[in-house]
């Protein structure tokens, strides 16, 4: 949601000197497409793409001086988007997640190949019933009993509840589901397997030190080719860096360092 942590480092962005753009992807927020919760990569993708062709439009904003950032799911989207949108000319990520991978493999890739076969079996089946007038089958992202797995779920799961189901990061716009039949589209999509591609346009991607999902822009470095760059933030787990200050203050340093020396005139 563009409410949630993109408005937090857009924010901080503009208050540094940069023209921020921020937008709810299709099917998302306030934007609009049917079925709501539909997640698709490609369309993700394509809507990356569309808001750099309206930032083109504008008087107001140099063409040759458009830079992005992806934050969690979108840090995969957004290199995948610049690998073959060359208008983007500099690049960059915050907690960098590969959901692709994640649906296929599980976090820290430990999942049963099981799971994911069964899922694409329901997939095909939620199709099937869709055709036949069937309402699209919603699973919520974190799951009613949450409350109950706390004790036992992993730091990555309790601190997913906190911001996105307490204050501190709910927005009532925030679908709580995805559509299941979308697993068909995610499992299929893999966000950083041409990333060389971005060279030899500049790539930072920025993770916690303490992140369970670190080892994706990790790996998403050692795959790009220069010139690129890994900032770890010192104590931060994936969470953190969505808007606690401690974290998302010197993650904003580089950001504004990086921008400022890749889109300066």
């Amino acid at each position: 949601m563009k409410e949630q942590s993109p408005s937090i480092y857009a924010e901080r962005l503009a208050g540094a000197g940069f023209a921020a753009l921020v937008f709810d992807a299709a099917y998302q927020g306030e934007s609009e497409g049917e079925p709501r919760g539909l997640e698709n990569p490609f369309q993700r993708a394509e809507d990356i793409k569309s808001a750099v062709t309206y930032l083109t439009t504008r008087p107001d904003i140099d063409p040759d001086r458009i830079g992005a950032l992806g934050i969690c799911a979108s840090g995969g989207y957004v290199p995948y988007a610049a690998q073959t949108d060359h208008r983007v000319k500099s690049v960059a990520t915050v907690s960098a997640v590969d959901l692709g991978s994640v649906f296929r493999e599980g976090l820290g890739r430990t999942q049963d190949p099981a799971v994911l076969d069964a899922m694409l079996d329901q997939a095909g089946a939620l199709r099937t019933a869709e055709a036949r007038g069937a309402a699209p089958r919603l699973e919520a992202w974190i799951p009613d009993n949450a409350e109950e797995l706390l004790e036992t779920a992993t730091r990555q799961f309790r601190e997913t509840f906190e911001f996105y189901c307490t204050p501190r990061g709910h927005h009532p716009r925030a679908n709580q589901g995805w559509v299941l039949r979308s697993i068909d589209l995610i499992a299929q999509y893999d966000s950083y397997a041409m990333i060389r591609l971005i060279s030899p346009r500049p790539l930072l991607m920025i993770a916690g030190s303490e992140a369970e999902t670190a080892y994706f822009s990790r790996e998403a470095i050692e795959k790009a080719a220069e010139p690129k760059e890994l900032v770890l933030i010192d104590g931060a787990t994936h969470i953190d860096l969505y808007d606690k200050d401690e974290y998302v203050t010197p993650a904003v340093a580089e950001l504004v360092a990086f921008f400022g020396k890749h889109l300066a005139a």
